[in-house]
């Protein structure tokens, strides 16, 4: 574990209190945040510069969104992508959203969870499983404007979490929340081809599950642990570096930002006990940080 001086604590930014905050995105055009609260359906958006938040409601449960090249976002509703525009839509209560694909219509047990873009411009996402069994029937796929979805050869799961990316995009970080492991795979962007998947780091504490992760330009990468109250930052090679702790258990998902590291987290599942105890849980965290950027990737649309 990350030694005493390499610890911090985030604090809060957002008081959100979203049942299942996720998928947060930092926009460097605008310099602006987005997130979802996957299964109320809304997406939100926060301005750190006035500290103006807002949200719309969508018409299915929202896993996970991407920004796109030309300012728009990509969002990954529960059967299908979507293209929507927030900043034209700042002053309206509706977000109109046009679908690009279908993704598994026909399986009212699957939906889309998590995702983000590649290197390349294109969408790689998870599958999450909620057949009542438990059977690992959530598949990863890669969605591109050249040649639409594409099945990643990835091994199945129930939850799939912490997609990311190498900074030079030849190697993918994923996980099932519930092995408690992140896995790794070379990745071959332009064939949507993966192989040699290998453990990267197994967490090896029963009930913490690997969530959302991104990486920075060192190439270390930062993972919200769900059920631990915290994000930890690891090198390429597994070892940890940096802990960053929050008042909260259900820590979901993180992104960095200019200068900072934000951090979503959950309601769901807690008791009001808990709750009474961690009134903080589900809003957006901000951890200052000094001298770590990360690249902001982007999804070519048609």
């Amino acid at each position: 574990m990350a030694n005493d001086r390499a610890v911090a604590q985030a604090q809060l930014l957002v008081d959100s209190r979203c049942e299942l905050g996720e998928g947060i995105l930092w926009c460097d055009r605008n310099k602006v945040l987005y997130w979802t609260d996957i299964l109320a359906g809304r997406l939100w958006r926060h301005d750190p510069a006035t500290g103006h938040s807002q949200h719309w409601q969508l018409h299915e449960a929202l896993g996970c969104l991407a920004l796109a090249e030309d300012g728009r976002l990509l969002l990954g509703l529960a059967n299908g992508l979507y293209v929507a525009d927030p900043e034209a839509n700042l002053h309206h209560t509706q977000l109109p959203t046009q679908l690009l694909v279908a993704v598994e219509a026909d399986d009212s047990h699957t939906r889309i969870n998590d995702g983000r873009a590649d290197r390349d411009g294109n969408f790689v996402f998870g599958i999450k499983s909620e057949y009542a069994d438990g059977r690992r029937a959530g598949r990863h796929y890669q969605w591109s404007a050249a040649h639409g979805l594409r099945m990643l050869p990835l091994p199945m799961a129930v939850i799939p979490n912490a997609i990311c990316f190498s900074p030079d995009g030849a190697r993918i970080y994923f996980c099932d929340s519930l092995d408690g492991s992140i896995l790794t795979a070379r990745y071959n962007a332009a064939d949507a081809h993966a192989e040699q998947v290998e453990v990267f780091v197994d967490l090896a504490e029963p009930g913490i599950e690997p969530d959302g992760a991104v990486v920075d330009d060192q190439g270390c990468i930062w993972n919200a642990q769900w059920a631990a109250g915290r994000v930890l930052r690891y090198t390429a090679n597994g070892d940890i570096v940096q802990r960053v702790e929050l008042p909260t258990r259900h820590v979901s998902c993180c992104v960095i930002g200019k200068d900072a590291l934000y951090i979503t987290s959950a309601r769901i599942g807690l008791a009001d006990s808990v709750l009474a105890q961690e009134p903080s849980a589900g809003g957006v965290f901000m951890l200052p940080l000094a001298g770590v950027t990360a690249r902001v990737d982007r999804v070519r649309l048609p």
